[in-house]
C-alpha cells in the first residue's frame, strides 16, 4: 500500500515526510551546554527522518528555562553541534536547529537571582524545571525596548551560529507558552507601546527577528512553529482575538518563501472552549500557501491521511521518535512500535537516550 509518509518532499529535497518533532531531553548536563558525544549518536540513530529538527536550543543565557537544555550561543556550543550535523549528513539525513528563547518560563535560580524577561509583568503561574527541581514561576521583568533590541541581536547571531555549525536550516520557536507566544498573547502582554495591543503590534517582535534571521540564513532555510489553540498549559489562555492573531501571522508569513510553517494540533481538548479551534491543520491550510508541517498526536495511519486529504505537507512525530530510531523503517516495513518510558525523558545519561533498539530488517526483502 502506497503511504504519503513515504514519498519524497522535492520541494525541500526531503527523502520522506516524517519529520522528528522538537523535544527537550536534558542531556547537555554539562558546565558549557554544548552537545556531547551522546548528542551526536542519539541523532545520528534518528537520520532516516525525512528532516530532524532539534530540541529548542536557546540563543542566550537569558533565555534558558529548563535545566541541561543545549545552547547555540557559545564557540563551545557551535563546536558540539558541528559534530551533530556532521553525522547527521554522513547517513543521508538533513537536520534543522530550534531556536528557543522561554521569555517568562523560567527562574531566577538560571539567572543569578534576576527575573526573566517577558512581555509584561504577569506570573504565567507555571513552573521551570531548575536545577532543584521543578519551581512555581515568578512575576517576570517586562523587557525594555532595549531588551527587545538585544533578544533580536541574540536571534541573529544563534541562527549565524546555526549555519556555522553546519545546519540545514533553523525553526524559530514561537509556540507553547514562550516568548513569541507570550507577546501574541492577551493574557501575557499588556503593553501600550508599538509591542502591545493590537494584532500589528503583538506580533511585531516575532517579524522583527524573522527580518534579522533571514540576514543570515537564506529564507527558504527558515521554519517557524505556532501552537495557535494551545490553552491552560505554559499560562496561555485563549480568548476572542487568539486565533485571529495567528490568521494574520500565518497570512502574512505568503510574502516569505519560508522552508515550513510548524502548526500543533492542540494539546488538550478545546471542543468546550470558547474562540479555541479544534482542527489546526484544516483551519490554517487554506491560509497558508507554502509548506504545512503539523504535529501533536499522530500515528503512522492519521499522519498519512492528513497528507492524502491534502490538509499537510509535512508529519512530524515527537514521542514516538524516542523509543524508535527507527521509525521510518518500522512505518515502511508494518513493525509494531516500541513504547517510550516517560521517566527518561528529562533524566541524563544514555538510559531512554541512546539506547533504544532497532528492529532487525531481513536485508533481503
Amino acid at each position: 500500500m502506497s503511504q504519503s509518509l513515504l514519498k519524497p518532499y522535492h520541494k525541500l529535497a526531503l527523502k520522506n515526510r516524517i519529520v522528528m518533532a522538537p523535544m527537550t531531553r536534558s542531556r547537555a548536563d554539562n558546565e558549557q551546554r554544548k552537545p556531547v558525544e551522546m548528542h551526536a549518536l542519539y541523532y545520528e540513530q534518528r537520520a532516516s527522518a525525512g528532516l530532524i529538527i532539534t530540541e529548542g536550543s536557546q540563543v542566550s543565557k537569558q533565555a534558558v528555562g529548563y535545566i541541561f537544555t543545549p545552547g547555540i550561543h557559545s564557540k563551545a556550543q557551535v563546536e558540539g553541534w558541528k559534530n551533530v550535523t556532521q553525522r547527521v549528513h554522513d547517513k543521508g539525513g538533513k537536520i534543522y536547529i530550534q531556536l528557543w528563547h522561554v521569555g517568562r518560563i523560567s527562574h531566577p535560580d538560571f539567572h543569578n537571582g534576576e527575573l526573566p524577561l517577558a512581555p509584561s509583568a504577569i506570573n504565567p503561574k507555571a513552573q521551570s524545571f531548575t536545577p532543584n527541581g521543578f519551581k512555581d514561576t515568578v512575576t517576570p521583568r517586562e523587557m525594555t525596548k532595549e531588551d527587545i533590541k538585544q533578544t533580536v541581536a541574540d536571534f541573529k547571531n544563534a541562527a549565524a551560529n546555526a549555519m556555522e555549525a553546519g545546519f540545514d536550516g533553523v525553526e524559530i520557536h514561537s509556540s507553547n507558552g514562550y516568548l513569541f507566544h507570550q507577546f501574541f498573547s492577551n493574557c501575557s502582554n499588556t503593553r501600550t507601546d508599538e509591542y502591545g495591543g493590537n494584532t500589528e503590534n503583538k506580533s511585531r517582535f516575532f517579524f522583527e527577528v524573522l527580518e534579522a534571521v533571514k540576514q543570515v540564513v537564506p529564507e527558504d532555510k527558515i521554519g517557524v512553529r505556532f501552537n495557535p489553540s494551545l490553552h491552560g498549559l505554559f499560562g496561555i489562555t485563549v480568548d476572542e482575538e487568539t486565533i485571529p492573531t495567528f490568521e494574520y501571522i500565518i497570512k502574512r508569513l505568503n510574502n516569505y518563501n519560508l522552508a515550513y510553517v510548524h502548526l500543533s494540533e492542540p494539546f488538550t481538548d478545546v471542543s468546550n472552549v470558547p474562540h479555541a479551534v479544534t482542527n489546526i491543520a484544516e483551519h490554517f491550510r487554506p491560509l497558508y500557501n507554502g509548506t504545512l508541517m503539523i504535529n501533536a498526536g499522530f500515528t503512522q495511519e492519521s499522519g498519512n491521511k492528513i497528507i492524502a486529504d491534502g490538509l499537510a505537507d509535512l508529519v512530524a512525530f515527537g514521542k514516538p521518535f524516542i523509543s524508535n530510531p527507527d521509525l521510518v523503517e518500522k512505518f515502511q516495513h508494518g513493525i509494531p512500535l516500541t513504547k517510550w518510558d516517560n521517566d527518561t525523558f528529562y533524566t541524563q545519561g544514555e538510559k531512554g537516550y541512546t539506547d533504544y533498539k532497532k528492529a532487525e530488517l531481513n536485508k533481503t526483502n
